[in-house]
């Protein structure tokens, strides 16, 4: 911002001329009233300053968080199960063993 130039808020000037004019010294000149007005509408601009600044940093940094906290969170792994049917060996075993004896039995019977 030059000097010299005027680009404050209306907002702001007229705070400064209020608490001026609520603090001014018997025998104070309106000159030196402007210049304290002047000096308190730099203050309160400085300050806005500030704040918006302190906003912005905290934004960013809750932005930051809000990210890590998003990526931390692990998609849920999907675990395909194969479901492995094993049948026992005794219902075989039986079918060989009955298969085998109805074969035995048919050679013995008809060599009889």
């Amino acid at each position: 911002m030059a000097k010299g130039s005027n680009n404050s808020s209306p907002k702001a000037q007229e705070d400064a001329l209020k608490i001026v004019k609520a603090t001014q010294r018997p025998g104070q000149t309106k000159e030196q009233s402007k210049l304290i007005a002047k000096g308190v509408q730099k203050g309160i601009e400085e300050y806005k300053k500030q704040q918006k600044e302190k906003t912005r940093e905290l934004d960013k940094s809750l932005k930051k968080v809000k990210r890590t906290i998003n990526n931390k969170v692990e998609p849920e792994i999907l675990v395909e199960e194969k479901i492995h049917y094993r049948q026992h060996w005794l219902p075989w075993g039986l079918l060989v063993i009955s298969w085998c004896g109805f074969a035995a039995y048919l050679l013995t019977a008809g060599t009889v």
